[in-house]
């Protein structure tokens, strides 16, 4: 018995996400076929110019929108960011330097530190549990 190796494939929506571009502003060829693994790792590994162009400009989906802000999913969403965004919006949105932004990008440190510090916390524990266990042994 032997056994069939399949293609494995995904959707463009998941192929696009893990490109980390936006599918509507992708070719219509991508949008409507499947993509193989193998397709995608080629696509990553030597980028074609249509995917070299839309990383470098996009439109960009809200998770790339986010991270090149520095805040959050949410609190693009807080902002009214609702849409893709272009590397020139969201130059220009750094530039203006919102309210709104500001605070998501304060939130966001905090998060960021609150997580280290948890971390952190954890770590210790971990090495005060190892010690004892060895202090036992």
């Amino acid at each position: 018995m032997t056994s069939h190796k399949t293609t494995q494939t995904m959707k463009p929506a998941t192929a696009a996400k893990k490109l980390g571009v936006y599918l509507e502003a992708t070719p219509a060829e991508f949008q409507e076929g499947v993509v193989t693994r193998s397709e995608l790792n080629a696509l990553q590994a030597e980028p074609p110019q249509w995917l070299q162009e839309l990383r470098r400009n996009g439109p960009h989906p809200r998770p790339v929108v986010a991270s090149k802000l520095g805040i959050s999913i949410a609190g693009l969403a807080r902002g009214g960011v609702t849409e893709a965004l272009t590397t020139e919006q969201i130059d220009a949105l750094k530039q203006d330097d919102p309210e709104w932004l500001q605070k998501e990008r304060a939130t966001q440190a905090e998060v960021r530190k609150e997580a280290v510090r948890i971390k952190e916390k954890n770590a210790e524990k971990a090495e005060k549990a190892e010690r004892l266990q060895q202090s036992g042994s």
